[in-house]
């Protein structure tokens, strides 16, 4: 029982620190992204990337860099712009960027993995995108691609597009819709994040080397030098690990790091890292928007593009001797709350936040902004839910066990 009790309070510890360590990253990037939402449309976005494919597929991985790193907005948007007339590699060059290469995303990579995984994460993104491209050209599936366009409604939602950025960011009404995307950004995210740190802790904790060098051969012995059939397993073994785990690519950091500093292949991270749009939610989502065919082609689409590039990544990092140490990588045992740069940015993006609140949802309530999102599972929203909620229970007597009754 004794034992018990010192790895509850130990995970919840670990799970407080990973949310501390992460928080002014989170607040930072949702700043920029809804910033980026409020006065950049999608009218714009596609108008600007046309019709043509290879400066389609070139403005769309820029539009993707510049998004919400929210799967649900990004399938949302993807959507929405191959309706708009953006051919249909172009709108996956966006589904990927907007999932891969967002800020948000590469500054949370940076604090719990390094830059090794940041550069992997961009380099990566890209890699996908060409082979996602390349697949297209190959298999040509211009009968689904028809269809799909076919089963969109027709009509274009209301776009506010009759003011340009420049006007838009000098005024009040503007920063109170970046206020308002800012809110909802928290909105769609929290559960996931919440459920995600806390797994992160738990494993931390709980679960032995033993468990991980099982599920992910030849682990845990401190080395880089894999064979190639071994990192052929961590990469689809890596997918896997994301569905039972779905909590979306920001969540999920945490858990990543740990992977590595377990000793899971570099390749197999980044396939954990890059399967977010791999899993069942997904593929249901793309099914209500395109047809079951079509969105079990762009599953195999992003899970080939996936291996790929976690092969690619390894091979390339391992070449110029740049794979990372796992032992670089400790977030455990940590002292998650001195008075360093993440307290005092912590604080700065507190107090951010703390006015972006007022302004969008008191002194500017009368402004309403809302971004379209992809048509989530209410099952599955009512389980992350509750599961959130019994995080924090779970986080509250773990710290009360550890500072109170230890």
């Amino acid at each position: 029982m004794q034992d018990f009790l010192s790895k509850w309070g130990e995970a919840a510890y670990t799970t407080s620190g990973f949310f501390w360590m992460a928080l002014w990253a989170f607040a930072l990037g949702y700043v920029i992204s809804s910033c980026i939402q409020v006065f950049v449309t999608e009218k714009k976005m596609q108008e600007t990337m046309g019709k043509g494919e290879g400066k389609g597929v070139l403005l769309g991985a820029f539009f993707g860099f510049i998004s919400s790193s929210c799967s649900f907005a990004a399938l949302a948007s993807t959507k929405s712009l191959f309706k708009k007339g953006a051919s249909f590699i172009s709108s996956i060059a966006f589904l990927l960027a907007s999932t891969n290469l967002v800020i948000e995303l590469g500054i949370i990579i940076s604090i719990f993995l390094g830059w090794q995984f940041v550069v992997g994460e961009y380099v990566g993104g890209l890699i996908l995108i060409l082979i996602s491209w390349l697949l297209v050209r190959i298999i040509d599936p211009k009968k689904l691609i028809k269809k799909a366009r076919e089963r969109l409604d027709s009509e274009d939602d209301e776009d506010d597009s009759s003011k340009s950025w420049k006007k838009k960011i000098k005024t009040e009404t503007g920063w109170a819709k970046v206020a308002q995307q800012y809110g909802m950004e928290w909105k769609m995210v929290w559960k996931d994040v919440s459920v995600g740190f806390t797994v992160a802790g738990i494993v931390a904790a709980f679960v032995p080397d033993s468990f991980f060098e099982t599920l992910f051969i030849n682990s845990g012995q401190g080395t880089t030098d894999f064979g190639f059939f071994t990192i052929m397993e961590h990469i689809v073994v890596g997918p896997v690990a994301a569905f039972l785990t779905f909590i979306g690519s920001m969540g999920n950091i945490p858990l990543a790091a740990l992977l590595f500093s377990k000793g899971v292949s570099f390749a197999g991270v980044m396939a954990f890292i890059f399967s977010d749009l791999v899993v069942f939610p997904i593929l249901r989502i793309n099914a209500k928007y395109y047809g079951w065919k079509m969105s079990f082609f762009i599953l195999f689409l992003l899970f080939t593009s996936l291996i790929g590039a976690s092969l690619a990544l390894h091979y390339g990092f391992n070449l110029f001797d740049m794979l990372p140490d796992p032992s670089s990588v400790k977030i455990q045992d940590s002292e998650y709350f001195k008075i360093d740069y993440t307290f005092w940015l912590n604080m700065a993006f507190l107090a951010i936040s703390g006015y972006l609140v007022y302004l969008g949802f008191f002194k500017r309530d009368d402004v309403m902004f809302m971004k379209e999102m992809a048509p989530k599972s209410k099952a599955l929203e009512k389980t992350l839910k509750y599961l959130a909620f019994a995080c924090y229970i779970w986080l509250a007597g773990g710290l009360i066990v550890k500072f109170f009754v230890q």
